[in-house]
């Protein structure tokens, strides 16, 4: 691949990315980044260096550039963008095995000495304030790292399985989840608004193509400053013909099983480190050590009926009742003495969606089922079985006062080859929380929208 180009006279050396510098032992190569930290001793200089792919250590001795390099790399300011040239050698004491033996030094841009995050901890405010540079912190890096192998595990899992992505609209006429957590925007004159949920045209996918999955942002428009919320979040939301609630708790089950199995696999030294890197409140919570905590995610899910849950939760002490949806201390309470997620299933049919089928044996019921995470992470998956019959679907939507004019297609799947299906969304910010041990979801996505925050 050509080097970018840039405005200034670069060496002509082979360009490495520090995660694959292993590749390059013994060679004299060029690493095109930013200084993350520095120290001297004497006559050498140790740059931290960072290019986005990790994070390596450039020694530069002064017999080894000419003095006015030397003396420069004692002043670089935190963050400045430069390309350093030397010979990558084995270094047993560096985390990462390797270190740079520098022999030259060229500053892109010198950064403003006034870099505002410092190694001292800053509150949550301040960071959040500065996300567009917090995000350069290993923690924020490794967190970050983690989420892009979860997305790369979703869609293999969904390819391999033979479900086609589907991509779903961001502007609807009409709700999936409720009136009341809509964003509401002008359509060319038109009441518009952001998605909740792409499973109704999924739905529609689904009976044209078998199986499919659709995967991106969701928006919810829910009053809550809660740690599981945003207002912007992405959802994995896979749809089968021929299913039922049986098979969607199985393809769920095996998804999370796949999910965990990959970042164990891949990002374990990823793990460790966001282990190393807590606050004070965040060892309060007396996490396990992630690998821990994930080794026994392992199939069978304990599979609970609803009604049971709220049995074993009023022999625990909460006054939940019967007909009553879980809140987040139920959510919690329920999984503390399991070490994997569990399977809550069935509940009644009056405080899920519309659209969810009714359980045959018992009409109070529905075919509907919720993956709770352990730890107190809550809801990670929610689905069911959809109402396939025309007149019980026409009926419920009648009994919700749902605009008919924004549903007559939706009804149309039940009048042209009706059959069993059902499906599930995957909330990816609340399962990067649980995976990392996260004590909020605001750190699992870059750029955070909450309740109350709009900028960076």
């Amino acid at each position: 691949m050509p080097s970018p180009a840039l405005p200034i006279a670069v060496p002509d050396l082979p360009i490495a990315r520090i995660c694959d510098i292993a590749s390059f032992e013994g060679q004299r190569v060029q690493l095109r980044g930013w200084l993350y930290g520095s120290r001297s001793k004497g006559k050498l200089h140790f740059l931290q260096v960072r290019d986005g792919s990790g994070l390596i250590q450039a020694v530069m001795f002064k017999g080894d550039v000419d003095e006015a390099t030397f003396t420069r790399a004692n002043h670089l300011t935190q963050e400045t963008s430069l390309i350093v040239t030397g010979t990558v050698r084995k270094d047993e004491r560096s985390p990462l095995g390797f270190e740079l033996a520098c022999d030259g030094l060229v500053v892109v841009t010198a950064a403003h000495a006034d870099y505002p995050i410092s190694p001292k901890e800053h509150g949550v405010a301040f960071l959040m304030d500065h996300r567009h540079l917090w995000l350069r912190s290993r923690r924020q890096h490794a967190i970050l790292r983690v989420r892009a192998r979860i997305v790369k595990s979703i869609r293999d899992f969904f390819d391999e399985g033979g479900f086609l992505l589907v991509d779903t609209p961001i502007f609807t006429p009409n709700a999936c989840e409720g009136t009341s957590t809509l964003f509401e925007t002008d359509y060319h004159g038109q009441k518009a608004y952001l998605s909740q949920s792409g499973q109704l045209y999924s739905e529609a996918n689904a009976m044209a193509f078998g199986k499919v999955y659709t995967f991106g942002p969701t928006f919810r428009a829910e009053k809550s400053k809660t740690r599981r919320h945003l207002t912007e979040f992405w959802m994995a939301e896979p749809e089968a013909a021929f299913m039922d609630l049986q098979g969607t708790m199985d393809l769920a089950e095996d998804l999370l099983v796949r999910i965990v199995g990959d970042v164990l696999a891949d990002r374990g030294a990823e793990l460790d480190l966001i282990d190393s890197i807590r606050t004070e409140a965040e060892h309060d919570r007396q996490l396990k050590p992630r690998r821990e905590a994930l080794a026994t995610v392992q199939k069978p899910f304990p599979r609970i009926d609803y009604a049971d849950a709220i049995a074993q939760l009023q022999a625990l002490g909460s006054d939940v009742q019967f007909g009553e949806d879980l809140g987040a201390d139920d959510e919690t309470t329920l999984t503390q003495k399991y070490d994997r997620p569990i399977m809550v299933n069935r509940y009644p049919a009056a405080i899920k969606a519309f659209y969810m089928k009714h359980d045959p044996g018992d009409p109070v019921r529905s075919m509907s089922v919720d993956v709770l995470a352990p730890e107190g992470y809550g809801e990670i998956v929610g689905g069911g079985q959809r109402e396939d019959d025309y007149a019980t679907l026409l009926a419920a939507i009648e009994k919700h006062e749902l605009p008919m004019a924004s549903f007559d297609w939706y009804l149309d799947l039940r009048k042209y080859g009706s059959v069993p299906h059902a499906g599930f969304g995957l909330g990816l910010e609340r399962t990067v929380a649980w995976i990392c041990g996260l004590p909020h979801v605001r750190e699992t996505i870059p750029f955070a929208r909450l309740m109350d925050r709009i900028r960076p």
